[in-house]
């Protein structure tokens, strides 16, 4: 399969756990089969790849989530990643032209276009596996896949095929309706629109080209803040007519809110958390490193973290992105390629960090104009170069980097480091980047 996987958002529903940096897809709260957590991005990967191991994996992010993905999954997985937000049909233009200019994908290939954050078992990549059948035929320009509803939602919009089979051609669609239509629709046999679709490369990129000037990815590329921002939905799929739609009766949830992430999040609880025996109904996940204890508790949500702590009635969870928007916090944990990066204290003229980072992987050779830093080296064994000084580091050992000095670290063994940031003006904006000879 070419399956181009489309991950963005910004984290607002999931917050204190997911924000700008770290979006609902990179929070582990599932776990794998050998109970280890995993976070959505893991496990849709090892799900695709059960169901096809040969898989060809491309995921459409932004900038601020590469980082986290290359953390998550490694090299295993293709990044087309977008300069900045343009909504869907530029995301999957770009990653098409990635496919088809960086990767080789031929032009008569099918691709596959889905969320990276359903909850779903591995029926449902089966069948992503027979939409690319299905493209691949060529009887129509699109292939969507439709969930076959559960209730009537008025949180999706509906797809109305033509009849009831399992491939059908698609009449026409309708945007989210209320309920009273809602039902209307599922008895015409109306599917969810979950934004999935396959189509054969040369048909996107005709598309594309016709709707934007550009002669390749790299070209597409450099000209992207210049495009007008449109969804793929308009742009594409309510304009074509040789369009057919395949029937996925299969469980499908979407965890976009805290009260459905708790429906299928792996444990009750993680983390320090004690909940005595009157609590009813009720789920924590605490990541800060001290205990949260709850008494009575019913029908609950509590979520720390160190960008702040919720807690709320689960069915009010999923009207809280307003609330959460009226926060103004830096995000204090981020996953980056190399590991993570914990804030621990902030005050005038200092910040605090844990930089935690993996055997074998290290940092860009780069300066600050404004801070300086000191390293202490808590735990691990690694490599510093400071101005093309080279010292290795070992627990206890502290390094002073003064303003203007070029610098990085390498990690020989898994490398943990406590970095006090000094300077009137401290920000992630101050940060130049130089080859490493």
């Amino acid at each position: 399969m070419n399956i181009i996987l489309l991950s963005g958002g910004s984290g607002k529903r999931l917050w204190p756990l997911s924000n700008d940096v770290r979006s609902k897809q990179f929070i582990k709260l599932f776990k794998d089969d050998n109970d280890e957590y995993e976070s959505m991005v893991q496990r849709v990967y090892r799900q695709i790849t059960t169901v096809d191991p040969e898989a060809k994996i491309t995921i459409a992010t932004s900038k601020s989530q590469a980082s986290a993905i290359k953390n998550q999954l490694g090299d295993n997985v293709g990044i087309s990643i977008e300069p900045c937000r343009r909504d869907t049909f530029p995301a999957i233009a770009l990653a098409a032209a990635y496919l088809h200019d960086e990767l080789g994908v031929g032009e008569d290939e099918a691709v596959v276009v889905c969320p990276v954050d359903p909850y779903v078992d591995n029926t449902y990549y089966e069948a992503v596996e027979q939409l690319q059948k299905l493209a691949e035929e060529g009887n129509a320009n699109l292939t969507l896949m439709g969930i076959e509803p559960t209730y009537p939602s008025e949180k999706y919009g509906y797809i109305m095929p033509l009849s009831g089979e399992k491939v059908s051609k698609v009449k026409e669609f309708k945007e989210k309706p209320d309920k009273e239509t809602a039902e209307k629709y599922i008895k015409e046999n109306a599917l969810w629109n979950a934004g999935i679709f396959a189509f054969k490369l040369s048909y996107l990129l005709t598309k594309a080209h016709s709707l934007i000037d550009f002669t390749d990815y790299r070209d597409l590329f450099n000209k992207y803040d210049g495009l007008k921002k449109i969804s793929f939905d308009y742009a594409v799929v309510e304009k074509e007519e040789s369009i057919q739609v395949f029937r996925y009766s299969g469980d499908w949830k979407d965890v976009g809110t805290w009260n459905m992430m708790a429906e299928v999040m792996a444990d009750k609880t993680k983390g320090k958390v004690v909940l005595d025996e009157e609590c009813v109904n009720t789920n924590v996940v605490n990541e800060l490193n001290i205990p949260i204890l709850c008494m009575g508790c019913k029908d609950l949500i509590v979520a720390a973290s160190g960008d702040g702590i919720l807690i709320s009635d689960k069915e009010r969870s999923g009207y809280m992105k307003p609330y959460v928007e009226k926060i103004e916090t830096e995000a204090m944990y981020a996953e980056k390629s190399w590991g993570t990066y914990t804030v621990i204290d902030v005050q005038p003229g200092s910040m605090t960090v844990k930089v935690s980072m993996k055997a074998g992987e290290h940092m860009t050779y780069h300066m600050h104009n404004h801070r300086e830093e000191v390293w202490t080296v808590v735990s691990g064994e690694g490599k510093s170069i400071v101005d093309g000084m080279e010292q290795i580091l070992r627990a206890g050992d502290v390094i002073t980097i003064a303003a203007g000095c070029k610098h990085t670290v390498e990690a020989i063994t898994a490398l943990d480091i406590v970095e006090v940031q000094i300077g009137d003006e401290i920000s992630v904006a101050d940060k130049i980047k130089f080859d490493l000879k």
